[in-house]
């Protein structure tokens, strides 16, 4: 397994709207395991694969609480088919905006169609932070960031803020 390096803001390719697998192979399960190796070394709680780079419809995430077993989730092509109209709010971050956090109001509970990792169709049912983590790694897939959740005026800040950070790195 590999450790890949993370797309930062504001890398344009957070923007990308991710395209789904065809099929199930070896490949795409090796790239499974080293994306789930990398949200653990960052360290983070789920990981779409544009994060590192890769355009496509694959996310991993593990909500297990430290001192628990590991209990890492793999979910391609993965859609949202049902949301609830009840909400809840949890203060996330992101691998690709680090150390900014702000409070997002999402749907409480989801349910999400998607293949495992053996290309065997999938019906997770989730509240809490699994549905809040599902969430979020399902917008990277289609090119949104968590701070699309927030105020303009917010975003406007951590955007300037991670460009000029960015533009000093490249000097």
């Amino acid at each position: 397994m590999t450790i890949k390096p993370l797309i930062i803001l504001p890398d344009p390719l957070l923007r990308q709207v991710s395209t789904p697998f065809e099929h199930v192979d070896a490949e795409l399960q090796k790239l499974a395991d080293d994306m789930l190796e990398t949200m653990y070394e960052a360290p983070g709680i789920g990981l779409a694969a544009i994060q590192i780079g890769v355009p496509r419809r694959l996310l991993v995430i593990d909500v297990s609480k430290e001192g628990e077993d590991k209990c890492p989730l793999v979910f391609i092509n993965p859609e949202i088919i049902k949301s609830s109209d009840e909400r809840s709010v949890y203060e996330e971050g992101c691998l690709s905006i680090p150390d900014y956090y702000a409070e997002v109001e999402r749907p409480a509970s989801v349910t999400v169609k998607s293949l495992d990792r053996d290309g065997k169709e999938q019906l997770t049912e989730a509240d809490g932070l699994l549905a809040t983590c599902l969430q979020h790694e399902i917008d990277h897939l289609n090119g949104i960031l968590f701070i699309d959740h927030i105020s303009r005026l917010k975003r406007e800040m951590v955007i300037k803020r991670f460009t000029k950070a960015a533009r000093a790195k490249a000097l």
